[in-house]
Parts: structure tokens; C-alpha cells; sequence
């Protein structure tokens, strides 16, 4: 199996980008078991099925007022109630528990900023949690900006989360003109494609294969994901 195919034909490839978004859950770092064992938590806490942690690892990475819905038939009243829930246990946990770098991302993350290369985060979790866990695993560092959900939730998709990013970068002094969104989902695709943007699709997330369409390209390996980005 080769490290890397082009998914699409349709977007425009550049080998040279001015700025890369990172989406964060499933792509620099594997939140699933601690996402998964406080989810089983919260839905038993609020009186919900408890789904199996196979059905579970479809929450990882959309937002989660969606996945209360999508997947647990809540309604708007249940999935916010859910949600405050579930960031309670995130509370007493801390939202680094259950979670771990992918190797070799830290060793990317360093290369795309030695290069000159502007990098940004558009995660679909909330910003303070974004910025816990960078800050706990020293990855802080390589962020010119760091964008989340809002804690209101008022932006959660991640076509918002991304609109925020490009404004942050904008107001930074940041060329944004050939932006490259890396994730792992079908939801980072189509937040991407909402400002025209690309995704690189990561293989080691979340994600199953059917969700690469849209995709500018399908990495199986931090390697081939450098070349992309850094040439």
C-alpha cells in the first residue's frame, strides 16, 4: 500500500502552502479512549442507552450538541443538558486524560515551522480544552492561533471554527491565500470546503474510507504528510 493517494481531481494541488490549519482530535492527537469512557459516563448519568465503544467512536471529532442528536435521538433540551454533563466530567477529569500525541507529530509540527510555514488550530472541541491539552503535551508552541467551539457553542461547526481561525490568521499578519486543512473526518472536509479550502485527509484517525470524498488527498503516514506540506 502506498503512503499516499489523491482522492480528488477536482481542487487545485499546491505543493507550496502559505499556512496549515490542523484539526486536532484524530489527527495530532488520540483523544478517542478518554472522549469514549467519559461519553459512557455521561450518557448513563443522564439517563441515555449506552452505546457500544465501537458505535462510541463516531462522537469522536463532530461536535458534540450533533452527535447527542445524530446519535442519541436527543433533542435540543436533552443534547444541551447532555453536553453540560459531559463537559462536567471533562472537569474532573481534565481533558488531557485519555489522551495521547500520535507519534510522529510532534517531530511534523516542528518541521512545518522550521520551514516558515504559519500553522493554525479549527477543532470542533472547546477552545479552552484545545489549548489544555496543546499546552499539556508542549505543543503550544507551534500555533499561531488555536480556535475552538465557543463555549456558548454558538460556534461549533466547524465551517464556523474555521472562519474564525482564517480571521485570527488574517488579523495576524498571516497569508492565508493557499491554506491546507489537515483532518480526519468527513466534517473537517466539508467545514474546509465551506471557504474553499482543501483537506488532507489523515488515515490514522477517526474517519472510515467512504468519508474521503472531497478529499484533496488520503495520507497513510506522517511522511508522505511532510512532503505534502513542506515538499
Amino acid at each position: 500500500m502506498t503512503d499516499l493517494y489523491l482522492a480528488s481531481t477536482t481542487v487545485s494541488f499546491h505543493r507550496s502552502w502559505s499556512c496549515v490549519l490542523f484539526d486536532l482530535d484524530g489527527t495530532i492527537v488520540d483523544s478517542a479512549p478518554g472522549i469514549i469512557s467519559r461519553m459512557r459516563t455521561t450518557l448513563a448519568n443522564v439517563g441515555a442507552v449506552v452505546p457500544s465503544d465501537e458505535s462510541l467512536l463516531r462522537w469522536v471529532g463532530p461536535p458534540l450538541l450533533d452527535s447527542f442528536r445524530d446519535f442519541a435521538g436527543m433533542d435540543p433540551l436533552q443534547s444541551q443538558l447532555a453536553l453540560t454533563e459531559y463537559r462536567r466530567q471533562v472537569a474532573i477529569e481534565g481533558a488531557e486524560v485519555g489522551t495521547a500525541v500520535f507519534p510522529g507529530v510532534a517531530g511534523l509540527l516542528a518541521r512545518i515551522s522550521e520551514a516558515g510555514i504559519p500553522i493554525g488550530l479549527a477543532t470542533s472541541k472547546p477552545e479552552s480544552q484545545a489549548n489544555t491539552i496543546l499546552d499539556h503535551f508542549g505543543l503550544s508552541q507551534y500555533f499561531t492561533v488555536v480556535t475552538g467551539a465557543s463555549e456558548d457553542e454558538v460556534r461549533s461547526s466547524k465551517a464556523d471554527v474555521v472562519g474564525e481561525a482564517l480571521r485570527r490568521l488574517t488579523a495576524a499578519g498571516v497569508d492565508t491565500s493557499r491554506t491546507v486543512l489537515v483532518g480526519d473526518r468527513l466534517h473537517d472536509i466539508e467545514g474546509a470546503a465551506a471557504h474553499g479550502i482543501p483537506t488532507i485527509l489523515v488515515e490514522w484517525g477517526y474517519g472510515s474510507p467512504a468519508e474521503a470524498t472531497g478529499a484533496l488527498a488520503v495520507v497513510h503516514s506522517i511522511d508522505a504528510l511532510s512532503n505534502l506540506i513542506t515538499g
